[in-house]
């Protein structure tokens, strides 16, 4: 049973895609590929079915630079499977039987290059390890559903697609506008494994404000991972998609600190702000609420990476740490957050969880109120 291509509209166990202004395009690009197998079937089901021990590979990433993979020996052949994080695996979209994880003989995988289709599916190997590992060794949780099994990533998703989606099984990485610039960056690919966590918690919206705060935590998890993973070839920042290359100027895709540098998303919330015309620009408000909560107000370098953050009102912000606001947004997204969801119950319920996390008379939790107002929600 092949892979097929995912709907485009974050409801009942489907995620929205990365870039939702090119999200049609990616998908007549794709169209008539192939059928979809169902959550727990397919990809991640094969890849159980025969399991062995875990072996330790190379990969030469596009996105990752040279990293070290988990991967599985089977029949003397390796598999870009992972026994030791549920069987994930990695799949070419155009494959001759794609639901089928990559092969190869020597376990080294790639040369770094577009020239050999290993590259992109190390990328994207190594990215959701990445993002098992950050939520299993800080949360607890085995896998985005929590159930043990590891997602299947397709990548070469589509032609000249520049986009990346993600489904109840896994997710989809396009090779760019140009097919020469695959969207496998380790904050894309986490930020995909993220849409299918909420999913199976609070189930944020796809459009309006909850849309906004759908993207928002995936863009949240997706830096945390970065920042976790800490790799040479993708030094950790507050920036989304910038090793993604998706307008081919090496420009972020938004800005977690000021998120109107990109020319479209709110810095501060307004009336109306859900009805933007993409959630993605929605997700500006939560974005900065988190980098305000991290690292604070003013001006500041991270990493070598200079950002100067503003407040609604001026008021300065001291930041509790990137660690404990994302505990208090992962705890809110667990037990607060709802479909129903909007800014002013995402203030609630960070509020909550900060309480629940350090008392109510704590730093932390006056921090998530101050970084609320900061950003006009109050």
């Amino acid at each position: 049973m092949r892979r097929k291509k995912p709907a485009l509209v974050a409801v009942a166990g489907v995620s929205a895609a990365l870039i939702a202004v090119q999200a049609v395009q990616g998908v007549a690009a794709a169209a008539g590929r192939a059928e979809a197998p169902p959550h727990g079937s397919g990809p991640a089901q094969a890849a159980s079915a025969a399991a062995s021990k875990a072996r330790t590979g190379v990969g030469h990433g596009v996105r990752v630079g040279t990293v070290t993979l988990t991967t599985r020996e089977h029949n003397g052949t390796y598999e870009l499977v992972d026994p030791t994080r549920g069987n994930l695996s990695t799949h070419d979209f155009f494959a001759d039987d794609n639901a089928k994880p990559l092969t190869d003989k020597d376990n080294v995988w790639g040369d770094g290059t577009m020239k050999n289709r290993g590259s992109a599916a190390v990328d994207a190997h190594f990215a959701a390890e990445q993002a098992w590992d950050y939520f299993k060794n800080t949360f607890g949780r085995s896998g985005a559903h929590g159930d043990g099994k590891g997602p299947a990533m397709t990548v070469h998703y589509g032609r000249n697609t520049a986009d990346a989606y993600s489904d109840d099984n896994g997710a989809f990485f396009g090779d760019g506008k140009d097919g020469k610039n695959p969207v496998t960056a380790l904050d894309v690919v986490a930020h995909e494994y993220t849409h299918s966590l909420n999913q199976a918690t609070a189930r944020l919206a796809s459009s309006g404000e909850g849309g906004g705060l759908n993207e928002a935590t995936s863009d949240i998890f997706g830096t945390m991972v970065e920042f976790q993973a800490d790799i040479p070839a993708d030094t950790p920042d507050y920036l989304i998609g910038e090793k993604a290359n998706y307008y081919g100027d090496g420009k972020p895709l938004r800005y977690m600190d000021l998120p109107s540098k990109d020319g479209k998303s709110p810095d501060f919330y307004r009336p109306g702000i859900g009805r933007l015309d993409n959630p993605h620009l929605a997700a500006g408000v939560a974005n900065h609420f988190f980098y305000l909560l991290s690292e604070g107000s003013g001006k500041k370098v991270v990493n070598g990476t200079t950002y100067h953050s503003p407040t609604y009102d001026g008021s300065k912000v001291t930041g509790i740490g990137r660690d404990k606001a994302a505990r208090i947004w992962y705890k809110a997204l667990t037990t607060q957050f709802t479909a129903t969801t909007d800014y002013k119950g995402a203030r609630a319920g960070t509020l909550k969880a900060a309480a629940a996390l350090y008392g109510k008379g704590s730093t932390e939790y006056r921090t998530v109120a101050k970084a609320w107002t900061a950003v006009h929600v109050g």
